[in-house]
């Protein structure tokens, strides 16, 4: 007899939003982790830029929760073949978090609480892409899916929208991240079903 986590069984579709491989959860929201839930204080929470930049950018839980939040609804894919659609989010765009930001860099490690780490090129994060995301459904971000927040850059896998974000490193090579370095792919995408190296 087979084990499946609650949240796992699911559905196709046929509207050309689901990528191959993966089926749609519906109103499931599995939770995935390698390690325990981080559990930062807000008032000990920032967010940083650093690595190959004009100097350390930083906010703490208060500066960032003054930046402009925008909403958002994408789908999310996960490596695991879940996909739920029409997610509610809102959060800071990258693009504003880099605003005023120098740097010539062209990849970024997302770095978390609890040693977590995923690589991107820096392109795929801007240009309206990507955000550092703290609500979700109109409610705070709840720890075991990330919160107080998580990168969310929805059209890669899910792994690379790293949860408990608190910075981004700006460099000029590709540093492979955490689940990277375990063989999952460098990039990740669904459409291309990118889930481990070599796909």
């Amino acid at each position: 007899m087979a084990v499946v986590s609650r949240g796992f069984h699911g559905r196709g579709r046929r509207d050309g939003r689901l990528p191959p491989g993966q089926r749609d959860i519906g109103d499931g929201f599995p939770v995935l982790t390698a390690g325990p839930t981080p559990h930062t204080p807000l008032e000990e929470w920032d967010f940083v830029v650093q690595g190959e930049v004009d100097g350390l950018h930083r906010w703490t839980w208060e500066e960032f929760r003054a930046l402009p939040h925008e909403p958002v609804t994408v789908d999310i894919h996960c490596v695991t073949s879940w996909s739920k659609f029409d997610t509610h989010w809102s959060g800071v765009s990258i693009d504003t978090v880099l605003e005023g930001v120098e740097t010539a860099a062209e990849y970024v490690v997302a770095f978390s609480d609890g040693g977590y780490t995923t690589n991107l090129p820096l392109e795929d994060l801007t240009g309206g892409q990507a955000w550092v995301v703290d609500t979700y459904e109109d409610e705070p971000l709840a720890p075991e899916h990330g919160g107080p927040a998580r990168l969310l850059v929805p059209h890669l896998y899910f792994w690379k929208s790293a949860k408990w974000v608190r910075g981004l490193a700006l460099t000029s090579f590709d540093e492979p991240g955490f689940w990277e370095t375990f063989g999952y792919h460098n990039y990740g995408d669904p459409w291309r079903e990118q889930r481990y190296a070599g796909d």
